[in-house]
């Protein structure tokens, strides 16, 4: 019987050790899956996998990046969201993660209740560009033709109620100008109305629409962003020339499904944002158009939680339809 007892207590002494092993052991241990809600070749798909090859390289374990596009990015986000909430899976995704609650009328998921904000990623830069048959050469000409002809001008837009469109709607609602809304599937077929001078402006991805910049195929005439764009450094900010004030970057981020432990998104962000102050990645990203951020997980929650409030507000003012 002493014998049993004693082999007993080694038993549990063994069990409560391997036990409190396998708690404390630390994230991470097995791969890592960054979902990318929409196709392969994106803007986001691309930053992701830059980013993801570096996360695999910093934690010794395999990152793979998965494309689960579909229903504007909400297929992607409905995965995470009812993925373990263990750090295993991370949604990338942009500005249109704040959106959606307030765009469509349905969704598989709760936005504010069903994520846990990581890490903002990065800043987007977008540019208000003009077809150059269009008299306006900067966004105060444009804003004073508008005014004066009230109706007569049209902008292009890819999609209703996505960042684009909203920071059009934004920027119509701040100069008190009235400019018809002309909608085009995807960025191709929009430039290309640009070229011809079919439409006559409209505010796009700043390295999407870059080259035909460059080449004078169209003309830029302010970027949306707080400071100036290093890819255009001679074209001012809408702050600076036409609306005082005026800021609409665009961003990626990281969130992880609702319940992820503290802990796991604290190491999470340290590790990726440590990765995004790397020179030569931070100067890859800039390349891209994008500004590197990397904020604190509470930080970009203030400024998500801020997001849905404020384009639930302006989808409602501006009578966009839900979709």
């Amino acid at each position: 019987m002493r014998h049993f007892r004693l082999a007993l207590a080694i038993t549990i002494a063994a069990t409560g050790l391997a036990a409190r092993s396998a708690v404390a052991q630390p994230y991470p241990t097995k791969p890592v899956r960054i979902v990318v809600p929409f196709a392969a070749g994106g803007a986001v798909d691309q930053l992701a996998r830059i980013l993801g090859a570096k996360l695999q390289e910093t934690i010794g374990q395999t990152v793979v990046v998965e494309n689960r596009t579909g229903a504007g990015g909400t297929t992607g986000s409905h995965d995470v969201a009812k993925s373990p909430p263990d750090g295993y899976t991370i949604l990338q995704n942009t500005n249109g993660q704040a959106i959606s609650p307030a765009i469509y009328r349905t969704l598989p998921f709760d936005t504010l209740r069903d994520f846990a904000p990581v890490t903002q990623l990065v800043a987007t830069s977008t540019v208000l560009v003009a077809n150059t048959k269009l008299p306006a050469r900067s966004a105060k000409e444009l804003i004073a033709l508008a005014k004066a002809k009230p109706g007569s001008l049209n902008y292009g837009m890819t999609g209703v109620g996505n960042s684009l469109h909203l920071t059009m709607e934004m920027l119509k609602r701040a100069a008190g100008v009235d400019i018809q809304a002309i909608p085009y599937r995807g960025d191709a077929p929009l430039n290309t109305a640009l070229i011809a001078g079919e439409v006559d402006v409209a505010i796009v991805p700043l390295v999407a629409i870059l080259p035909h910049v460059q080449s004078g195929a169209i003309r830029a005439l302010a970027v949306t962003s707080a400071q100036r764009s290093a890819l255009l450094p001679d074209v001012p900010t809408l702050s600076e020339d036409a609306v005082r004030g005026f800021e609409a970057s665009g961003w990626q981020a990281w969130f992880v499904p609702a319940k992820t432990p503290p802990t796991v998104i604290a190491t999470i962000h340290r590790t990726i944002a440590k990765i995004i102050e790397e020179p030569a990645v931070a100067k890859r990203l800039q390349a891209m158009g994008n500004e590197p951020v990397g904020s604190t997980p509470e930080a970009f929650t203030a400024k998500f939680n801020d997001d849905v409030a404020r384009f639930a507000k302006l989808i409602k003012e501006a009578g966009i339809p839900l979709q």
